[in-house]
């Protein structure tokens, strides 16, 4: 690794670790790169403004996530099993971060933030995560109607975030109550899947599928 790559590096691991114990709001790159031992000046060179850490933060977690994911979902075929498996693998992620978490919310929560997990800015981590998803589908023995087999990842993922949303103001111990909720709609999930293939469930569950898809264009 070269001096600008380990400089880099060193701004990116300071600034996550500052993250997880400051929160968004305190962490600023004037006092990230006090610790690293930088200029102000060279910490903006690799990292404009604070927003594009919180864009490295997100590329991190979900590498992070991926990684956890790949190796739960191991030995599980069941496509409920496996769905719960990817839920509790991000949650675990994120869990050194749930103290912060509430920062992060109310920093991304405005439809023109710029480190909303929906905007252009986050699209690389956002299709990785996506990509968990799709992992969990594509390694599944269950049966799936294939008009929903290569739509289903980015409703889950949906899903997932909709559970992360809960998980940001679960204040029971361990986020017990979040992991209830993972285990709970995952198999409800599994239950309900079959019924997919009937015409009268299959036509309004396509057409919020479509729905979902022009909200996200």
């Amino acid at each position: 690794m070269g001096k600008s790559e380990e400089t880099r590096a060193k701004i990116s691991e300071t600034a996550l670790a500052s993250f997880k114990q400051r929160g968004y709001e305190q962490t600023t790159l004037r006092l990230i790169a006090s610790e690293v031992g930088v200029s102000v000046g060279n910490a903006y060179y690799y990292f404009p403004t604070k927003n594009h850490l919180v864009q490295e933060l997100y590329v991190r977690v979900q590498d992070e996530h991926l990684e956890r994911a790949t190796s739960d979902l191991h030995g599980a075929t069941d496509l409920a099993t496996r769905l719960e498996r990817a839920l509790l693998a991000g949650i675990d992620t994120l869990g050194p971060f749930h103290d912060s978490a509430t920062g992060f919310l109310a920093a991304a929560i405005g439809p023109q933030s710029p480190v909303s997990p929906f905007g252009e800015d986050a699209a690389a981590p956002r299709e990785a995560a996506i990509d968990v998803f799709r992992l969990v589908v594509s390694g599944a023995s269950t049966s799936i109607p294939a008009d929903l087999r290569g739509r289903l990842p980015e409703l889950l993922w949906l899903a997932y975030m909709g559970l992360a949303l809960f998980w940001v103001y679960d204040r029971s111990v361990g986020q017990a109550k979040t992991r209830r909720l993972a285990h709970r709609a995952s198999k409800l999930f599994g239950s309900a899947l079959p019924l997919a293939r009937l015409p009268f469930v299959r036509g309004p569950l396509n057409e919020l599928l479509d729905i979902i898809q022009e909200a996200r264009s």
